[in-house]
């Protein structure tokens, strides 16, 4: 107790001599704060005006023994109270901060390109076991339909394969492979189900199709996002690679903070550092390396235009990110695109485009999703075949290369009888 009041009366000393050293001017109003901004606020207040605001190093040291005494010169406080201020001070700062933090918008791309590759993954899962199960009612099936949904959607349509002559799928499949499937269904090899067994596998293919049609939101709700928040991007890489480009960096922020050069290999670090502890190639791109424009050159310019890419990202990202106002048509991002269009065709020997009006050009992404066309697979054309005429048959000429090597043999043995003799 003794050493607190000594510490109490060395403060109320030391505020009074610090107060008597002040200038002493006629109706003078001062305000002792701890950080300038506060005291500049306070001024502003209506009612409230301070000639004077004090905050400097002396101001610092009053208000650190306060908070220290604090108990101490408010009766009835204690230390338990203390701590319950400053732990709601505390909730209340970072809720502050993250309702005013820039990078919440960059969650929503984050969260969103995660949960549309978990979907992929999922989606691929669901769509092979329907296939598997029921394939062994009617094996042909998966291979007249290639596309996921429509196998689901015949599913929930015709049911048992007995059904596909009376059924109609005009709506879902082209009316060529319609036929196919009613005819492979008449001479179909595959096992009979029972109607329990039919009714897990539509549920099944409910949720292929519930999945698929997620999907199909939650990609338009990414490219929507994308173009509103970083539209140049959008332009240059596309807006899947682009979101996977901000979800590995963590923020948009954060990716415009990394030079050209990170853009550019920003996926591959596990090959960047095993390059360079065996002493090995660096990798030449990264996430980058799925965008539109990496994939239209040929394989020796690759890294070239992946590094020009990477350039022009960079640049387009920080527009995206410091521009208070943001450009939705994605100006530069267009005119830095016509830019390496024209020089991988210029690397590949082909005659440049005429860039035109750059504003007039469509944003990726932007595009209304087409509808879906069913494509058959690809089977052995055997009129291709050609065979040249009077052409020697493969057991022919391996035939006539085996008598040639004997007697090549036959010569030579004589010629090193005769050099014997």
């Amino acid at each position: 107790m003794k050493k607190r009041h000594l510490s109490l009366l060395l403060i109320q000393n030391w505020v009074c001599f610090t107060l008597q050293s002040l200038p002493r001017r006629p109706k003078v109003t001062m305000s002792l704060t701890a950080m300038v901004g506060v005291g500049n606020a306070i001024n502003k207040l209506p009612g409230l005006s301070f000639r004077r605001i004090i905050s400097d190093s002396s101001t610092n040291d009053l208000y650190r023994a306060i908070r220290e005494h604090l108990t101490a010169l408010i009766p009835g406080l204690t230390p338990n109270d203390v701590s319950t201020m400053s732990l709601g001070l505390s909730h209340s700062l970072s809720r502050h901060k993250l309702k005013f933090s820039p990078d919440k918008v960059d969650t929503m791309i984050v969260q969103a390109i995660a949960l549309l590759d978990d979907l992929d993954k999922e989606l691929n899962i669901y769509a092979m076991r329907v296939k598997e199960w029921y394939g062994w009612h009617f094996p042909e099936m998966g291979k007249i339909i290639n596309d996921n949904l429509a196998y689901a959607k015949v599913i929930k349509v015709m049911g048992m394969r007995a059904s596909a002559a009376t059924t109609d799928l005009a709506e879902i499949l082209p009316e060529e492979i319609e036929s196919a499937l009613k005819a492979a269904a008449e001479v179909s090899m595959g096992t009979e189900i029972a109607a329990e067994d039919l009714n897990n596998i539509t549920l099944l293919a409910d949720q292929v199709i519930s999945f698929t049609e997620y999907r199909q939101q939650l990609s338009s709700y990414l490219s929507a996002r994308m173009t509103a928040i970083a539209p140049n991007l959008t332009v240059l890489v596309g807006e899947l690679v682009g979101a996977r480009l901000i979800a590995h960096a963590g923020s948009l922020m954060n990716l415009a903070k990394s030079p050209a050069s990170t853009v550019q290999i920003l996926g591959a670090e596990k090959a960047l550092f095993r390059a360079l502890k065996t002493k090995h190639d660096t990798p030449k791109y990264g996430l980058i390396y799925h965008a539109s424009l990496i994939g239209q050159s040929t394989g020796k310019n690759k890294g070239k235009i992946a590094r020009m890419l990477a350039t022009k990202t960079a640049l387009g990202l920080r527009v995206d990110a410091l521009t208070d106002d943001k450009d939705e048509s994605a100006a530069l991002g267009l005119e830095m695109r016509a830019m390496i269009e024209n020089r991988v065709r210029k690397l590949e020997g082909k005659p440049a485009v005429p860039r035109g009006n750059a504003n007039t050009a469509p944003i990726v992404g932007s595009r209304a999703p087409g509808k879906w066309e069913i494509k058959e697979a690809k089977k052995y054309n055997p009129d291709a075949d050609t065979v040249a005429e009077n052409a020697p048959s493969a057991a022919q000429a391996v035939a006539e290369a085996a008598v040639r090597a004997i007697d090549q043999d036959i010569v030579m043995g004589d010629g090193d009888e005769g050099s014997d003799s």
